[in-house]
């Protein structure tokens, strides 16, 4: 085997041209001859039938009713082969596939006649014998022209094949590198914009930080962490008094129990949020103290419809709260920090922080929605460039086995450097 030696794929079909020439041209040129005889043969034979269209036509002048209907028939034949054969298009360039194409083309087109012929020669016999002699003759040498381009295809020409398929491999190649090309720009547009988008988010980042570290918001963070802890302290402190308030809104609708249009309201907000109920209670939380006064008043006439256990409870929470002020010092410390939280989401710098924070959380988001659009498209394309470099390895090893086998010779393609992937890869 000869030495093994580099060629780049843009000089390889020059060079593939220059070894194979010599295989080539022979075949070529014997093609161009086969085809210029076979669109001799297939001018003969339209001849032929316009000899028979002629003959027909002269004896249908005759109007002779003996020979009339016979020739009204070989005419009708005769323009029905004329016109198959002057569909054939025979290829002026000499290639595996026009010459493959022409054939399967031909022989669609002798089938047809034959069949036509075989049931429209009863029709016309025994008259117009020597046209049909005559045509019979140029359908025989077009069908030998015929068999004689299948043999020439399927054995001078299987090598020409190989090459022309050779060189369809190449233009494949070709457009797979240039695909990898395009694809590899891609990513590196995308990596900067992820690049950017990170750089941006930073930025923002910062800005958030910035601005959360306002002493209005840290205030206001502190304020809001500080009311969760009371709220599960009032929650607490009420537990006992939740199912018995549902048990009184009742009874006051029903009218069992009169309780006053203020704290029908307050018991409806103490079910629903019993820490800014609380809160919103003047000092000594009158409202809480009247709901529990009408809560003992059921109570003790009966008709709070409560377990012992659960009734005992909320007794025992009812005569704390009215007689021992056992909520004094959680009221003062709701009531203070609920106005201080609402006094600072009033005030003119929170309110400007807080704009600002959720502008720049919108924006934030917006960023993080592009970076992993951009990420999810990247990788993406970094799995479709992988596939296209295993194809682009199949490729470029089927080709230098292909080389190998039309030439003898042991070629290496190289890739240009604008590629990423490089001969030796």
């Amino acid at each position: 085997m000869s030495q093994s030696q580099q060629i780049a794929l843009t000089n390889l079909k020059d060079w593939l041209r220059k070894e194979t020439v010599a295989t080539i041209e022979p075949v070529q040129s014997k093609g161009s001859s086969l085809l210029k005889e076979m669109r001799q043969r297939l001018d003969d034979a339209i001849e032929g039938m316009e000899k028979m269209l002629q003959s027909s036509e002269k004896e249908m002048e005759k109007s002779n009713p003996k020979t009339y209907r016979y020739a009204r028939n070989a005419n009708k034949l005769a323009r029905m082969f004329s016109e198959s054969i002057k569909n054939i298009v025979v290829p002026e360039q000499v290639s595996y596939q026009s010459l493959q194409a022409f054939t399967g083309e031909l022989e669609k087109t002798l089938a047809l006649i034959e069949q036509q012929r075989r049931e429209g020669y009863p029709y016309i016999t025994p008259y117009f014998i020597f046209d049909r002699r005559r045509l019979d003759v140029m359908l025989k040498r077009v069908a030998d022209g015929l068999q004689e381009a299948r043999n020439f295809l399927t054995t001078k020409f299987a090598k020409v094949k190989t090459i022309e398929d050779t060189n369809a491999l190449i233009d494949k190649l070709n457009q797979t590198l240039n695909q990898t090309a395009e694809i590899e720009k891609e990513i590196k547009s995308l990596e900067e914009k992820e690049k950017l988008f990170e750089k941006q988010l930073i930025e923002v980042q910062q800005k958030i930080t910035v601005v959360q570290g306002k002493p209005e918001l840290t205030e206001l963070v502190q304020a809001s962490q500080k009311i969760e802890e009371l709220r599960e302290n009032v929650k607490h402190s009420l537990r006992y008094l939740q199912k018995p308030f549902y048990k009184l809104q009742s009874l006051a609708k029903s009218s069992e129990i009169a309780v006053p249009i203020d704290e029908a309201k307050k018991i409806e907000e103490y079910l629903k949020d019993p820490f800014e109920a609380f809160a919103t209670e003047e000092a000594g939380y009158p409202t809480l103290k009247g709901i529990l006064r009408r809560l003992d008043e059921a109570i003790t006439k009966g008709k709070m419809k409560l377990k012992s256990s659960r009734l005992r409870k909320a007794q025992e929470q009812v005569d704390s709260i009215l007689n021992k002020d056992s909520l004094i010092i959680l009221h003062k410390s709701c009531t203070e920090l609920f106005a201080r939280k609402k006094q600072l989401l009033t005030s003119t710098a929170i309110v400007t922080a807080q704009n600002e924070s959720e502008q720049l959380q919108g924006q934030l988001k917006e960023l993080q929605k592009h970076k992993e659009l951009t990420t999810s498209r990247k990788q993406a394309l970094k799995n479709e460039h992988a596939k296209l470099f295993e194809r682009t390895q199949n490729l470029k090893r089927e080709l230098e086995k292909t080389i190998l086998q039309l030439t003898n010779k042991n070629v290496q393609v190289v890739f240009t450097k604008s590629s990423s992937f490089s001969s030796t890869t």
